[in-house]
């Protein structure tokens, strides 16, 4: 396998070869791995972004149609997980900055404590008619907050379906808690 270029090591792989897989793990995480790195500053985050990516060759190895080399599709690929991690970041960023910049202008303990009493009733209302394996998903990440992955395992359901879930129910919590953040906000 070490004499192969990473293209037949490709058409290998599409049949299924393990070995082949294996031989451009070997290869390129490292490189992948330094790569995201660089602009994430995170292990975990380059890790996952890098193992994600590998899973993701692997279950779609028979669909693959890399018009480049592969070098060039997996620098690629992991390029758009790290937007999506900078995306995500700053969200959280501008989320937290927005909490800050509220607590500033605004600080009234009694106040807060009955908002937040009457917000946590409300998601727990809202919560409740969640549909069960939705509501047990939700529970699960953000209570339990476990990964996608172990609760995909725990449930014995796809990671897509645990995603789908979540979504469903953080869109069902977001319009039924709406007209509670108008008011706060």
């Amino acid at each position: 396998m070490n004499e192969l270029s990473s293209d037949e090591i490709l058409i290998l792989l599409q049949q299924e070869n393990e070995a082949a897989f294996e031989e451009l793990y070997n290869r390129y995480w490292g490189k992948l791995y330094s790569a995201v790195y660089k602009r994430t500053k995170s292990t975990e985050w380059s890790e996952g972004i890098v193992q994600d990516f590998f899973t993701s060759l692997w279950v779609n190895r028979k669909k693959l149609k890399i018009n480049t080399s592969f070098e060039a599709y997996a620098f690629t690929a992991v390029r758009y997980h790290v937007l999506h991690y900078i995306q995500k970041e700053a969200v959280r960023k501008n989320y937290k900055d927005s909490l800050r910049i509220a607590h500033i202008h605004h600080h009234n303990p009694t106040e807060e404590i009955v908002l937040l009493n009457d917000l946590r009733n409300r998601l727990s209302k809202a919560i409740a008619h969640l549909p069960e394996k939705c509501r047990s998903v939700f529970e699960l990440s953000r209570r339990k907050n476990k990964t996608n992955k172990e609760i995909a395992e725990e449930l014995g359901i796809s990671e897509k379906t645990v995603e789908n879930h979540l979504t469903k129910a953080l869109r069902y919590l977001r319009v039924s808690l709406k007209e509670l953040f108008l008011f706060v906000f």
